[in-house]
């Protein structure tokens, strides 16, 4: 990737991405299928360079991690896609070989200096490098680490993986899609075996000092994006809640990756609301350029700064 790596100070928390891919792979009719075209025609001249190709109409996106060092803590939030796995229905993501760990190492972090691996939710871009194939077997990557997520996602992933099939929801709405296959075997189960994995109930409660799991079902079963919280200041990993900075101007648009469609738009317009009212710092997954920035409101629209 060509973007230079940046370190974002949110008190005493540095905050550098750690890359795996950069990819150009969507256009809009498939990213958002079913959506009016007249949305993007809306927005185009807002799109940067770098997060939309407009000669080819595709747009810009990334893959990545977020390492977060705090005094006591080094922590990762999601682990991208991983080398290796098996992902046939997912071209751009089967059987990678990427210098993930390497450039981890080159931001000062082994793998067994993380301590906490924070995971917004169970799809195949977020849990990868949980494991890596070592001696034909998943093995986690992180061997000191303690893996927190939703013990919803965690049930939802097993029920799945033992052949049962998605249902609708009275919470969130009807089920649109459901995750990859082979995910949860691959990348869940062996930290579960392991005993790293410690489930949470996605309520907004703090799961470590400062950081919190904040309820954004509706791409995923029980998605959460990450609050942290130091010395006043705030940011926001906002996880799948969207994928590229046109959500922000049209937020009605969901993507082709939400589970349950009628959560993820409300799960979109508590985050925008709450982003834009509180100022804080919002760290994407697959925003390109610097995947980071701040939401800012002007009566019911919305705008993206990236920092």
């Amino acid at each position: 990737m060509t973007q230079e790596t940046k370190t974002y100070h949110i008190g005493d928390a540095a905050i550098t991405r750690i890359d795996e891919l950069s990819l150009a792979a969507f256009r809009f009719d498939t990213l958002y299928p079913g959506a009016d075209p007249a949305a993007l025609e809306r927005q185009r001249t807002k799109l940067e360079q770098g997060s939309f190709d407009p000669a080819t109409g595709t747009f810009i996106q990334s893959i990545h991690s977020w390492l977060v060092k705090m005094p006591r803590h080094t922590i990762l939030i999601d682990t991208a896609t991983g080398n290796d796995k098996i992902r046939p229905d997912i071209p751009p993501l089967h059987r990678l070989n990427e210098p993930f760990l390497a450039r981890l190492a080159a931001a000062g972090v082994a793998p067994e200096d993380v301590d906490h691996v924070l995971l917004t939710h169970v799809h195949a871009d977020h849990v990868g490098w949980n494991t890596r194939l070592v001696d034909g077997r998943w093995t986690p990557t992180f061997p000191n680490a303690t893996y927190i997520f939703s013990h919803i996602e965690q049930a939802y992933g097993a029920s799945l993986a033992n052949g049962a099939e998605p249902e609708a929801n009275p919470a969130l709405g009807p089920v649109l899609r459901k995750p990859a296959d082979r995910v949860y075997d691959d990348s869940v189960r062996p930290v579960i075996e392991a005993g790293l994995a410690r489930l949470v109930t996605v309520d907004g409660g703090e799961v470590l000092e400062g950081i919190s799991f904040v309820p954004t079902p509706g791409h995923s079963v029980d998605h959460a994006s990450i609050r942290l919280v130091s010395r006043g200041e705030t940011a926001l990993f906002a996880g799948d809640v969207m994928h590229h900075p046109l959500q922000v101007y049209e937020p009605s648009l969901n993507s082709c990756f939400c589970e349950f469609p009628e959560a993820a738009l409300r799960s979109r317009s508590f985050v925008l609301e709450d982003a834009a009212e509180s100022g804080a710092a919002v760290f994407t997954t697959h925003f390109a350029q610097s995947s980071a920035g701040r939401i800012t409101r002007s009566g019911e629209r919305f705008a993206w700064q990236f920092l």
